[in-house]
């Protein structure tokens, strides 16, 4: 069993893929520009790949903020 990815960690390589597939959608624009089908399509290729690490990037993400969010709810209730 791995560890878990510390939250900073996990915020960086997010924001790694997201910045990532900015600049290659940004690539993809100027290559179809030119006419570069070849190009397009590996660039197409890099995003796809990257598809399925953005979703899990974004679960976990989503998982720990549900979990902050019923901590601080649960820690406001007194104890019977």
């Amino acid at each position: 069993m791995t560890p878990a990815m510390p939250h900073a960690t996990q915020s960086a390589c997010t924001e790694m893929i997201l910045e990532l597939n900015h600049c290659v959608e940004v690539c993809i624009i100027a290559s179809a520009n030119v006419h570069c089908h070849k190009d397009v399509v590996k660039l197409q290729e890099i995003l796809r790949a990257n598809a399925s690490v953005k979703i899990a990037a974004d679960l976990a993400t989503k998982y720990r903020k549900n979990v902050q969010y019923h901590l601080a709810a649960t820690e406001h209730e007194a104890p019977h």
